[in-house]
């Protein structure tokens, strides 16, 4: 492919994602689609001639777009917002093209350069504490990783060989693998599965703490724990605390976590992935703000919130050097003249698990400048108001009750009565895939989520929601045994006019519109 071809299909793949963004709302979330679909769809080698490009776009119409889920849909409202903007998606162009692998600052000036310098825009932007700021005096710094999988898993293992380095000086008759045997970490039973999982990678027990009622873990049930372990010779290394759990966007105490982590010398790592956002709204108060300024790590993915596509989570380190120390491995290929001459230019490598990374500041940087502080803040602020208005549509309806408070754009709700009600409702809702939510659980009790997503969500699409859910309630209430049992009014006048008339709207779909009803 020439120069010139190169700009026709790249013309055109332009207009292909432009087109598909504008367009999006039209196509069902979920795809119609088996599992192993485009197996049987797709040659099994590669192609032995060059094809033309503008085939392959028409293959990807053709074969690849049934196959997707469409997580910028603003009808997905599953898990929590993957973003996406129109400058995003151009910094992911020219980071392609530039091609750079900047591991150190010699292989890419400018990209080692300009990650410093955006993440201390969006440490900024958020309010964090100065201390995790790449031009504070002191060792803090800011660095972009993958996922929060990623930064917590960073934070896990530079708080284990931190704690081995102490441990051998404090006790130099123990080996290290006496004490690797003995490390322990702690979260709560509401964190992200990243988080166990990072434990299992890192080799380094995570015990799941149970939390109270408002599903928030405290300094007390953390300690109670603390104290069991040191009894049975466990070494406690670290704590991930969560701002903005998956089940219900619940905030940990920061406050009294980090006075007993401080006591017992145990790294805090806070994942506020998702919840962070609201840090930018000088009129969101944001439960455990103070907290932030003990913390030893936190990490906060922009490509949630902050109209930065997948995959973008920035990290902030009190002290760069726990983890720059342990995790520094240098092969003279490596080296180079500027090692180490200034925290504006740290090669990033030892920040991180691969060696490679790619240029993912520039998407942030072009994401910023052409949205500006404002159009980002007010983008957050709609997501809450429409999930404020979800929530009140929820309300007015008895046979639903929220489950849990609303948070940023987070509303938690179910049907009244058994939990297989919930189950039942969502098969239907997935079947038609129309919309897209999951369920989550707390002791026992299932509920649904609903997050506010999608590149362009708008009042419009939250009455789209909100009547296929009602629609598929009043079919299923209308069919189940104990319907007259459960607390819906099911005297109403009007409740029982509704379901009349969406069996009989669903009895002459079922007949092709024809028929006896």
């Amino acid at each position: 492919m020439d120069p010139n071809e190169f700009r026709e299909f790249g013309k055109a793949t332009v207009d292909f994602i432009a087109d598909y963004l504008e367009n999006i709302r039209d196509r069902d979330v979920l795809p119609s689609v088996s599992p192993g679909y485009l197996h049987d769809l797709l040659p099994t080698e590669v192609p032995e001639n060059a094809e033309n490009w503008k085939d392959v776009l028409k293959d990807i119409e053709k074969f690849i777009i049934p196959g997707i889920t469409h997580w910028q849909s603003p009808n997905f409202h599953a898990y929590y917002p993957t973003a996406t903007s129109f400058p995003s998606v151009v910094g992911e162009m020219l980071s392609a093209g530039f091609g750079v692998v900047g591991f150190s600052w010699i292989c890419s000036p400018a990209c080692t350069e300009l990650e410093s310098i955006v993440m201390d825009w969006v440490g900024r932007f958020l309010n964090l504490p100065e201390k995790f700021l790449n031009t504070a005096d002191g060792p803090g710094g800011g660095v972009i990783q993958g996922s929060a999988s990623e930064a917590i898993l960073v934070a896990i293992l530079a708080a284990r060989e931190k704690s081995i380095k102490k441990i051998q000086i404090q006790n130099p008759d123990l080996t290290e693998g006496e004490i690797r045997a003995k490390l322990i970490a702690y979260s709560s039973d509401q964190s992200n599965s990243c988080v166990e999982k990072a434990g299992l990678l890192a080799a380094v027990p995570v015990r799941l703490l149970p939390t109270g009622d408002d599903l928030i873990l405290t300094g007390d049930i953390i300690r109670k724990a603390i104290e069991e372990d040191l009894e049975n010779g466990k070494i406690p290394i670290i704590c991930i605390a969560t701002l903005g759990t998956t089940g219900t966007c619940a905030y940990d105490d920061i406050v009294s976590l980090s006075k007993i982590c401080e006591e017992h010398d145990i790294w805090l790592h806070v994942d506020a992935a998702y919840a962070a956002a609201t840090l930018i709204l000088p009129e969101f108060k944001f439960p455990y703000k103070e907290g932030l300024e003990t913390v030893d790590s936190i990490n906060y993915n922009l490509h949630k919130s902050m109209m930065v596509n997948f995959d973008c989570c920035g990290m902030w380190l009190k002290n760069a050097g726990d983890i720059v120390d342990n995790f520094n491995v240098d092969r003279i290929y490596l080296k180079h003249s500027f090692e180490n001459q200034s925290k504006k230019a740290p090669d990033y490598r030892h920040w991180q698990i691969p060696l490679g990374r790619r240029f993912r500041a520039l998407k942030v940087w072009i994401t910023l400048r052409t949205i500006g502080a404002e159009g980002i803040r007010n983008s957050v602020r709609k997501r809450i108001k429409l999930a404020e208005y979800f929530e009140k549509l929820i309300m007015k309806d008895s046979r639903f009750e929220i489950v849990a408070e609303r948070t940023f754009g987070l509303v938690c709700f179910k049907l009244k009565g058994e939990n297989d009600l919930n189950k039942k409702l969502l098969d239907k809702l997935m079947e038609r895939k129309k919309i897209y939510l999951i369920q989550a659980q707390h002791r026992g009790e299932s509920f649904l989520r609903f997050v506010i997503c999608g590149f362009d969500p708008q009042e419009k699409d939250i009455d789209f929601a909100w009547n296929e859910i009602k629609e598929q309630t009043d079919l299923l209430l209308a069919s189940h045994p104990r319907y007259t049992e459960i607390e819906c009014r099911p005297n109403d006048e009007k409740i029982i006019n509704e379901i009349s008339k969406s069996l009989q709207k669903h009895l002459l779909i079922e007949n092709g519109g024809k028929g006896k009803q």
